[in-house]
């Protein structure tokens, strides 16, 4: 297939394209290289994909409607997964535009494309953010989720809506997948891992939230690239039997789906350092914090939508993925 990937310098879309490439693919990659966390590792990612020849790297902003629809109009997709976005929970208290240009305008620049030139599905990042101040645990996607608690969480959560009208008005097949907590080699240096990392091996301490109580259901890398890759080959259906006296929030009339991409097993936050140290060698000095403003105490994905229509589940263990991403750092960072 001719897949259309945004975000391609960033960890997950960086990640999917090589796969995608790896399988035979032709991927054409955009992204806007922006400096909301250092541009370097951005550009270290694209070098794994740019020596592929099916990859096309494209330097685009999903902000300017004009440049993406000139991308679709020039390359035909024949899916696209959409991955760029404005990341951060803590970020969009400080930051709220943001949120708004990149998540809100960049996604329906993304759906009038699609609409438009003919895609045949489109896949987009959602995440567990949407989940808000729900507290039933595992978080299933028929669940309601209408409280969101930060403004990251309400533009994932219009997503979902945006791309539910489009499937229902113009019969565009979308997956929104929503990511818990994605950790891994190469991932981003504004998570908890990458500055945990970093400040256990310069000796400083670690700001530990919740006091370290949060339970989150840390997923792999590899594993979530092999859940966007089932769903994206399997195009989201209507349900027939959907109703709307008692309407499922995951499925619809249209062709629209939504699916956790977890590892349905939460790790205590202390735990998760604790492995960190194991791999490290080394203890960290923690500064034990309360919960911090738009943070929730827990995460639990529930997938059995995800293991019903693509047969998925993943399952890598902490103590497999800390130790790659510990060996990668290691090796990048010459630490």
């Amino acid at each position: 297939m001719k897949v259309l990937v945004t975000g391609t310098a960033g960890f997950i879309g960086n990640h999917l394209a090589l796969r995608l490439l790896e399988r035979g693919d032709e991927v054409i990659g955009v992204d806007n290289l922006n400096d909301y966390y250092d541009v370097n590792i951005k550009k270290a990612r694209l070098a794994r994909v740019t020596p592929h020849k099916g990859f096309t790297d494209i330097r685009a902003d999903l902000q300017d409607k004009a440049a993406i629809d000139q991308v679709f109009k020039d390359h035909k997709p024949d899916r696209v997964v959409n991955l760029a976005a404005q990341a951060g929970v803590r970020y969009s208290l400080e930051n709220p535009q943001a949120y708004i240009d990149s998540n809100i305008t960049g996604f329906i620049n993304i759906l009038e494309a699609c609409r438009h030139f003919g895609t045949e599905h489109l896949v987009y990042a959602s995440s567990s953010s949407v989940y808000g101040a729900n507290t039933a645990m595992p978080f299933s996607v028929h669940n309601n989720v209408d409280h969101p608690v930060s403004l990251y969480a309400a533009s994932k959560k219009s997503n979902e809506l945006m791309a539910h009208t489009y499937s229902h008005l113009f019969g565009i097949p979308t997956t929104g997948l929503r990511f818990f907590t994605v950790y891994g080699p190469w991932g981003r240096p504004d998570m908890a891992l990458f500055i945990f990392t970093r400040k256990i091996l310069a000796g400083e301490p670690i700001d530990v939230f919740n006091y370290g109580h949060h339970r989150r259901d840390f997923t792999y890398i590899d594993d979530i690239v092999e859940g966007v890759i089932r769903t994206l080959d399997h195009v989201a259906p209507a349900n027939p039997d959907w109703s709307g006296d008692q309407p499922d929030p995951a499925t619809s009339k249209a062709p629209y789906r939504l699916y956790n991409i977890g590892s349905n097993s939460p790790v205590e936050l202390l735990r998760y350092i604790e492995v960190l140290e194991d791999c490290l060698g080394k203890k960290a000095e923690k500064n034990l914090l309360p919960l911090q403003l738009g943070d929730v105490p827990d995460t639990y994905a529930d997938v059995d939508a995800l293991i019903e229509d693509v047969d998925y589940k993943p399952s890598t263990p902490v103590e497999v993925g800390i130790e790659n991403f510990v060996r990668w750092y290691r090796d990048y960072y010459q630490a």
